[in-house]
């Protein structure tokens, strides 16, 4: 028997949201992971899929919230004077969206990223960003415990080769995968881009 995700099991319905009913929360889109310290795999396609979002979103009139990370001056990524924590421009918000600051790997983490949500009047989050398995992955599994639900969309996400603590490297593709299979298992939906997205909401 194949294997199920604790949703699964538990009978929880799961139904893919549309922007008239969502927030779109983009994290970390910063020069850093693009040509700094910490580029990631596959991030020009990712840069892309957030231009699509960000375009739909904007459309549909959903309230973007922008999540940047701020490290302490001489940190060695994130350094505040420093153009890697620039936002892609890209990506760059718009008059009106909010932007939050953040120092730790959870947006929700020293900020008032729930005000800014709960300002919104609406509780379903449609997020991505950088890394996957860091960023991304906690601030989904925080979000469940402020009674959010979140849909992740894969393409507009990635992350990086890590070293492997028992021995060697763990492709950035693995990490990629298990950490989108682990949020998926009980934290968000997951959907592949931003046509299945379009797709699965109307």
């Amino acid at each position: 028997m194949p294997p199920r995700t604790l949703l699964d099991i538990a009978g929880v319905a799961r139904r893919t949201p549309s922007f008239a009913e969502s927030v779109l929360i983009l994290i970390d889109h910063q020069m850093e992971y693009r040509v700094g310290a910490l580029v990631l795999s596959g991030i020009e396609d990712a840069i892309i899929e957030n231009q699509r979002l960000l375009a739909m979103a904007r459309a549909a009139g959903a309230p973007v919230i922008h999540v940047v990370q701020c490290s302490q001056p001489g940190s060695a990524v994130f350094e505040p004077s420093s153009p890697m924590s620039a936002v892609i421009p890209e990506l760059a918000p718009c008059p009106g969206e909010a932007i939050v600051e953040k120092r730790f790997p959870s947006s929700f983490a020293g900020t008032n990223l729930a005000e800014a949500i709960a300002a919104t009047g609406r509780r379903s989050l449609i997020i991505t960003g950088f890394m996957t398995h860091m960023c991304v992955s906690t601030t989904v599994r925080a979000a469940l415990d402020h009674g959010l639900e979140c849909t992740v969309v894969a393409a507009a996400t990635a992350t990086r080769d890590l070293p492997d603590p028992l021995n060697g490297i763990v492709p950035a593709e693995i990490v990629q995968h298990s950490a989108l299979a682990a949020l998926a298992d009980r934290f968000a939906l997951v959907v592949k881009d931003s046509e299945s997205l379009a797709a699965h909401s109307q």
